[in-house]
């Protein structure tokens, strides 16, 4: 699946996220999109996402990057589920290295210009059932 063009859009949203280039970053959601900020927490809406990633490259002391893994993309019309290994690394308050990988899932839907949009950016997967 490396070929499909969302593997490129997830790559350059990627870029923007470890260089907090948010005002490029927010480009890739849909106007309406959601993300979840951590379980139980969610931002709707260009303006709250954009908040959102803020507030995480805060509390990632600005030394976010982000990367992905093995990745499945199942498309129908308009609308694709993308399944993939996150890759999370940073530095610890102590100064080492840490990398986290998650099983993410996002929804993107492509608009009648071509350009793929986010719709829901979910970096935890289902890792999120059972911690309601």
């Amino acid at each position: 699946m490396s070929s499909h063009p969302l593997m490129e859009v997830i790559a350059a949203a990627d870029r923007a996220i470890g260089a907090e280039d948010f005002d490029a970053l927010i480009e890739f959601y849909a106007d309406d999109a959601t993300l979840v900020v951590a379980p139980g927490l969610t931002a709707v809406g260009k303006a709250q996402i954009l908040k959102a990633f803020i507030g995480v490259a805060e509390v990632f002391d600005h030394r976010l990057s982000v990367s992905q893994g093995e990745t499945m993309i199942f498309e129908s019309g308009d609308t694709a589920l993308v399944v993939m290994e996150t890759i999370l690394d940073t530095v610890n308050p102590e100064g080492e290295a840490v990398s986290t990988t998650r099983r993410a899932t996002y929804v993107f839907r492509q608009e009648v210009d071509g350009r793929w949009l986010c719709v829901v950016d979910n970096s935890y997967g289902t890792d999120l059932l059972g911690r309601a």
